[in-house]
């Protein structure tokens, strides 16, 4: 078997296994199975962060890198969001805080067509420094729970 063959093999062996798996609770995760399929959802996501308080600033999608490769596994794609000055107010608190921004949001395409948001509430991801950041950290973490909330609750409503 030519090594192409079998790059081939393993990728679809790969969506054989990424498509059986469900996302399932984690500590510090809410999870939000939705109506919407996915590149409804994505959709959603990207027009309820244009009136939030907030911005994306990066996104990667396995899915579509592997569309580019001739390999089909289902959607998902991680929407990376923050904003400078939050940024600014973490970085004051705690430097090693640092490396967890920016604070991710993940869409992920459900075998039956429907599609699921998901994401660490910010109070998950920074607790792990909130002895080193103090209340101001956790003060931001509670104020990004909320923001992260709304946009996950506009992305997810019925239309």
């Amino acid at each position: 078997m030519s090594l192409k063959a079998l790059a081939v093999a393993a990728l679809m062996l790969l969506a054989s296994v990424i498509g059986a798996q469900a996302l399932e609770p984690r500590e510090g995760w809410l999870i939000t199975k939705t109506g919407h399929d996915y590149e409804t959802l994505v959709n959603r996501v990207n027009a309820a962060v244009k009136t939030a308080p907030i911005a994306i600033i990066t996104q990667a999608s396995a899915s579509s890198g592997a569309k580019n490769q001739g390999v089909t596994i289902p959607g998902n794609r991680v929407f990376g969001l923050y904003r400078n000055d939050y940024a600014r107010r973490m970085l004051s608190t705690s430097i090693a805080a640092g490396i967890e921004a920016p604070i991710r949001l993940y869409v992920t395409e459900n075998p039956d067509g429907s599609a699921t948001l998901s994401y660490k509430t910010p109070t998950a991801v920074f607790s792990p420094y909130f002895d080193e950041g103090g209340t101001d950290l956790q003060e931001l973490a509670t104020e990004l729970d909320g923001i992260f909330a709304t946009i996950v609750a506009r992305a997810a409503a019925a239309e």
